[in-house]
């Protein structure tokens, strides 16, 4: 059993505490007895306890920043949406494939941010810049903001922001099935929830961390009936021994788990297995013992954003992923929207 993340050292930023989640955040910690350091800011936190680089990686895993989001610009974040709001950074998980591990690089802890009305307010002036078109924000581009979100309520905060919005949409994925405080939130519809999933043999042996895969589904149907849009997130799908079985049994998970009431309004987004050159070299640093299969000689080159290419599966293999779980999602869920698959 997954318990909900607490962290075993906080740092606060100063300059925080001049916001009333800082100061609420303080409190909370020094209530539970976690040790909380002062930092000028998160670029100066050092300190990570451990004697190697890789117990200080685990450590950095558990301790949480608390600071201020200074740059207020917002990065784009096709395909799933327009804009990525950022709330929060960082992950407690130990997924071995993630890319935030090439972009988080030697400081792996999570940071959150405490002046949420500024953030709101900058994604109120990108929705007025594309009135009358709506306008999606993701918010778990750089973080599983779910699995920090009942100890700041950020993300419930940002939910009901926009449910009161006619311009903007939410929408976030997690691995995390601690959900129960989000199901009261005012959403009006406007936020979907979506849950990453996939075969048990990922979840085993690439997921570490995360909740097991039975929760998350059990989470999904009482996100549901609570009313959100629902959303799954197949990703990375990775061809492993058995794998089209491997698929299918999730198929068929879910859908003896969903009533049929919730399934009107259900996205499903697929995402190949890909790495990068510098992950790999991550990956293969912070996980030394992964059954992960990194070999570029196996991959096709494919050219992506700011020149950094990837390598994803062969053209042959990508098809029979695709058409493979497109069959899937179409025996299984034939009333369901596939957002794309990549």
């Amino acid at each position: 059993m997954i318990k909900p993340f607490v962290p075993q050292l906080v740092y606060i930023e100063p300059r925080a505490l001049e916001y009333p989640l800082g100061q609420e955040l303080k409190e909370k910690f020094e209530g539970m007895g976690i040790e909380i350091r002062e930092t000028t800011s998160h670029n100066q936190v050092r300190n990570i306890p451990g004697k190697n680089d890789l117990q200080k990686y685990r450590n950095a895993k558990s301790t949480l920043v608390i600071g201020v989001r200074k740059t207020l610009k917002f990065d784009t974040s096709k395909p799933s949406a327009e804009y990525a709001i950022p709330f929060a950074t960082g992950c407690m998980g130990h997924c071995h494939y993630c890319y935030l591990q090439t972009t988080m690089g030697s400081k792996p802890y999570i940071r959150t941010y405490v002046n949420v009305e500024e953030i709101l307010d900058q994604a109120e002036q990108y929705m007025n810049e594309r009135a009358p078109d709506i306008t999606r924000f993701e918010a778990s581009c750089t973080s599983d903001i779910v699995g920090i979100d009942h100890l700041t309520h950020t993300l419930k905060r940002a939910i009901e922001y926009f449910g009161q919005t006619d311009l903007g949409k939410l929408r976030f994925v997690t691995k995390f099935h601690h959900v129960d405080h989000l199901l009261d939130a005012k959403h009006n519809g406007r936020t979907r929830f979506r849950f990453s999933i996939n075969a048990d043999y990922v979840i085993k042996y690439f997921e570490p961390g995360t909740s097991p895969l039975d929760q998350r589904i059990e989470a999904a149907v009482k996100v549901a009936k609570a009313g959100y849009p629902l959303g799954f997130i197949i990703a990375p799908i990775y061809i492993h021994e058995g794998w089209q079985e491997g698929y299918k049994v999730l198929f068929e998970k879910l859908d003896a788990a969903l009533p049929e009431e919730v399934r009107q309004d259900i996205t499903f987004e697929m995402i190949q297995h890909r790495f990068t050159k510098p992950a790999k070299r991550v990956i293969q640093k912070n996980y030394p013992k992964t059954k992960l299969e990194l070999d570029e000689e196996k991959r096709r080159y494919k050219w992506g954003r700011y020149g950094i290419g990837k390598y994803i599966y062969q053209k042959d293999e990508e098809q029979e992923l695709r058409q493979t779980l497109e069959s899937y999602i179409e025996q299984y869920f034939p009333s369901a929207k596939i957002e794309y698959f990549t």
